[in-house]
């Protein structure tokens, strides 16, 4: 009997979608108050999401390339194990199961919690009434936050089970409707608003930050980045994209650019609503911005759209992850279960429903800001490795260059890299608690690899 195999069904308007609702989430919607703190300047905390789209828009132009000239499913795990030999093929994909993926996905389900809350306060990360046990190394918290959480986890994972066309449907719906939220925010804000543009003039916060200014800056750009993070996310279901030569490198740049626009003129809209000062430390910064500008009604009315609008983020990264594994899997590179298709639905249900499961016990064991910078440790080294190999798959024969990656070759993917280096640098010297966690989650997946996939025998080109 043959093996159901994955089937490319989506288009340049899916695999854009699904990079824009990728990226579109919960970075923007809860780090300006951490930004505001830590910078304390308007202009540096406009600027800084300048940068990131800088940053972004250079490794989604490599990752077109890598995804032109390695058309399946995968991402990072396929450039890593083509690049650096299949150990760091399989550490990238264990560390994409629980950094890449099932955090994020946990971070946005509480993200969503935490602009529930604003209608129902019990749904508040902070609740006093929550459960909690110490297990030593972590404790277990189970409240009105943790519980919508998991039900949305729950959902969107029963949902993903039943193949990418159905999903992807799903998606262009969620995505329209979280660029609807988006623009009517920005549109009313600006033109009926109550702000006051006197905040940029003359609103200077006191910073919260001992760090200097460029030591802060690069420290600060974890959150820029997991706001941007997502612009790889085509590169995952290559195999499942129709011409994927012409429609990747078109997905991750017109996504990248569109987000970059939106992200700037939220960032102004949130300094517009409020002062620095207001905005620091708040993590439901929309709640607080769009109540500012149009009132309590206004504000309840735009906090429940953007609850709304993170489902999509949600959904995207749940049809994003089991691509990965399966992947992996189908190179004997990963647990041979996720490597099975359903079939009837297509779809890599275990590799699904076990990114669910993972996804509840992070939601149930950490808090946002944990999570936060459990992943960024991790996205800044992954994807620097992976347009590092573009330098050394450059000189294969009949590699494909991409014309936009070829310009001032090899400034684009140097510049990336360097400034990958920079900011891990900085971020391991500030949060050397979550650096080790993370180093943990990778020591942890070179162990698995040695004692047990290497014993079975990755599958050789």
């Amino acid at each position: 009997m043959t093996q159901p195999s994955l089937i490319r069904q989506l288009g340049t308007t899916s695999a854009t979608a699904l990079v824009v609702s990728n990226m579109i989430g919960v970075g923007i919607f809860t780090t300006t108050g951490f930004l505001a703190g830590d910078l304390g300047s308007p202009g540096l905390v406009v600027g800084i999401w300048f940068v990131g789209a800088l940053l972004a828009l250079g490794g989604a132009l490599c990752y077109s390339e890598l995804g032109v000239n390695f058309p399946r499913s995968g991402g990072e795990y396929v450039y890593l194990s083509e690049a650096w030999g299949p150990a760091w093929g399989f550490i990238d994909g264990w560390v994409s199961f629980f950094a890449g993926f099932s955090a994020p996905i946990a971070a946005a389900a509480l993200a969503i919690s935490a602009y529930l809350a604003y209608f129902f306060p019990s749904m508040a990360g902070d609740y006093p009434g929550a459960f909690v046990m110490s297990l030593g190394i972590a404790d277990i918290r189970l409240g009105g936050a943790q519980l919508a959480a998991l039900a949305v986890v729950g959902a969107f994972t029963v949902v993903n089970l039943f193949g990418v066309s159905e999903v992807a449907r799903l998606q262009n719906v969620l995505t329209g409707t979280k660029l609807l939220v988006i623009a009517a925010f920005l549109v009313l804000g600006f033109a009926v608003g109550n702000g006051d543009w006197g905040h940029f003039s003359t609103n200077v916060a006191e910073r919260t930050s001992p760090s200097t200014i460029p030591a802060q800056f690069a420290i600060s750009l974890i959150f820029v980045y997991y706001g941007y993070s997502g612009w790889n996310a085509a590169v995952y279901v290559a195999e499942e994209i129709r011409d994927p030569e012409r429609t990747l490198p078109i997905a991750l740049v017109l996504g990248t650019l569109l987000v970059a626009a939106l992200y700037a003129g939220l960032n102004v809209l949130y300094i517009y609503a409020n002062s620095l000062d207001e905005l620091k430390g708040v993590v439901a910064v929309g709640s607080l911005a769009s109540e500012s500008l149009f009132g309590a009604r206004g504000g309840g009315v735009f906090s429940a759209a953007m609850a709304l609008s993170l489902l999509a983020t949600v959904n995207a990264m749940c049809m994003i992850g089991p691509r990965v594994y399966y992947a992996m899997a189908q190179q004997r590179a990963f647990f041979a279960a996720a490597g099975k298709i359903h079939p009837r639905w297509n779809s890599p249900w275990i590799a699904v429903l076990a990114q669910g499961i993972c996804c509840c016990v992070l939601i149930v064991t950490g808090t946002f800001e944990s999570l936060v910078y459990y992943i960024g440790f991790t996205l800044f080294l992954f994807t620097a490795l992976s347009v590092l190999a573009l330098l050394k798959f450059r000189k294969r024969p009949g590699w494909r260059p991409s014309r936009w990656v070829s310009f001032a070759y090899p400034l684009i993917p140097l510049a990336y890299v360097c400034m990958n280096v920079w900011v891990f640098a900085y971020f391991a010297q500030s949060k050397g608690q979550e650096a080790l966690w993370s180093l943990a989650t990778v020591l942890v997946g070179a162990v698995m690899y040695h004692f047990y996939i290497r014993k079975t025998g990755p599958a050789r080109e």
